[in-house]
């Protein structure tokens, strides 16, 4: 049978757009479907916007201390308004760009809600078309449990686009988006609390980490609130929020941001007329080579809770495209030693076993760690402390897991990811001569493991 398209992609967010360029650069003919906005969650209500208010949030804190380096700064004014118009100027040049990257790669985009009719069939904009392999690349979506009053609260897709800075946030979850808001909405000013129901936030991060991370932001301020629970909320006359605790407290905060999980966007995808099997989670059931139990159709990306991180859809589009087209050059993701960031202030950055994981997969592990005030808040009164960690087996001297919390924490544990991935020991660490002056030779100078 001859195919509208060889592969037909549901979804222009990373994960999506990398398949189907490529997919197109092989010799395949491609179609792309978007009901939103080109780039996906990471470059319109993700990572990227993210990280620009990242940086806005830090500048408070470079005013306070550049006076240690002789400058006397003026009064400094933040403007909310400023900063979102900005960044949305930036969001819209990034559209363009993958709008481009698409079209001239000779990818047809279609815009508009697709859904699957059978197993080799899309529906678009009142059109139908046929493909040889359909690809659901659709992402997650927020998720705000549904108490008393959810109505009134916000997810990571709305705080984007605030027309104002709230004076009184309260951040609402304990992984790296609630983390990651916490530090922006405190950052610039605004009276911030972090609610979480669990003992301590970013679970499954190292638990130094975890600790080290919660004393900083108490150094800063920040109201951190563990085994706590909302009940409900109620609007107030005044559009104030009223935010009664399971245990019986009252909060009031002008904004109850919720960053609780995240689920995979199959709305009326029409995947109820295809065999393909979703998980206990909701997620798109797969194989090793992305295919569900409908071989025609193919998932990839947030929408199979694998690894929900950009990077890592980029890296399976690229091995679906080339299983299809290219196979001569196939080669399957290695979810091994994926390195990440969270980008609270100040940054994590960390790559492989957490020391937790490494004991419990049965590794006989020394424990290196180092914590310090950086020399650029020598001449400041910021007490600040950075960490560096580093879990090495004993029996192989192996690295098996790099840590850090501290200023360009990612930038720094990118580098070192490589070392990891290539098999790095102690010893290579320890005969690497460090950039002085720098935090980063810190990881190449630890040389007394610590008591464990």
């Amino acid at each position: 049978m001859a195919y509208d398209f060889d592969l037909y992609v549901i979804g222009a967010g990373s994960g999506g757009v990398r398949a189907a360029r490529f997919a197109a650069g092989f010799g395949a003919k491609v179609a792309v479907a978007e009901s939103r906005y080109l780039g996906g969650t990471c470059v319109n209500v993700g990572c990227v916007p993210k990280k620009l208010l990242v940086y806005g949030a830090h500048f408070a804190e470079d005013f306070e201390q550049s006076q240690g380096f002789g400058w006397t700064p003026g009064e400094a004014k933040f403007d909310w308004a400023t900063l979102i118009a900005n960044k949305d100027r930036e969001i819209n040049r990034l559209n363009g760009i993958y709008r481009n990257l698409l079209v001239n790669s000779g990818v047809t985009l279609h815009e508009g809600h697709a859904k699957i009719v059978d197993p080799h069939q899309v529906e678009i904009n009142g059109e139908r078309y046929t493909a040889k392999n359909i690809l659901i690349a659709t992402g997650g979506w927020p998720q705000i449990p549904e108490v008393p009053g959810h109505e009134h609260a916000i997810s990571s897709n709305q705080a984007f686009f605030l027309k104002e800075l709230p004076k009184r946030v309260l951040v609402v979850g304990g992984g790296y988006i609630a983390v990651e808001f916490a530090g922006i909405f405190h950052g610039l000013g605004a009276e911030t609390t972090l609610l979480y129901r669990g003992e301590l936030f970013l679970r499954g991060f190292d638990g130094a980490v975890r600790k080290h991370l919660h004393e900083e932001l108490t150094k800063r301020g920040m109201n951190l609130q563990f085994n706590a629970d909302i009940e409900r909320i109620d609007k107030q006359s005044d559009g104030s929020l009223k935010v009664s605790l399971k245990d019986g407290r009252e909060l009031e905060a002008d904004c109850v941001f919720y960053a609780t999980g995240r689920r995979p966007m199959l709305d009326n995808l029409g995947l109820e007329n295809t065999g393909v099997k979703l998980d206990k989670k909701g997620f798109v059931e797969v194989d090793e080579q992305y295919q569900t139990a409908e071989p025609s159709i193919l998932a990839l990306g947030d929408v199979i809770g694998r690894v929900q991180l950009t990077p890592v859809a980029l890296a399976e589009g690229m091995a679906v495209a080339r299983r299809l087209f290219k196979p001569e050059q196939y080669r399957p993701v290695d979810y091994k030693m994926i390195p990440t960031a969270v980008f609270s202030l100040p940054n994590i950055g960390t790559v492989g076993f957490t020391e937790e994981e490494a004991r419990e997969a049965g590794h006989d592990v020394v424990i290196f760690e180092s914590r310090f005030r950086p020399m650029k808040l020598t001449l400041t009164e910021c007490q600040e402390r950075t960490l560096m960690k580093l879990v090495v087996d004993a029996k192989t001297d192996k690295v098996l897991g790099c840590h850090m919390v501290g200023p360009d924490a990612g930038e720094i544990v990118q580098g070192l990811a490589i070392a990891l991935k290539a098999g790095a020991t102690k010893r290579d660490f320890d005969e690497t001569i460090g950039v002085h002056p720098t935090a980063a030779e810190e990881f190449v100078t630890m040389r007394t493991p610590v008591a464990g």
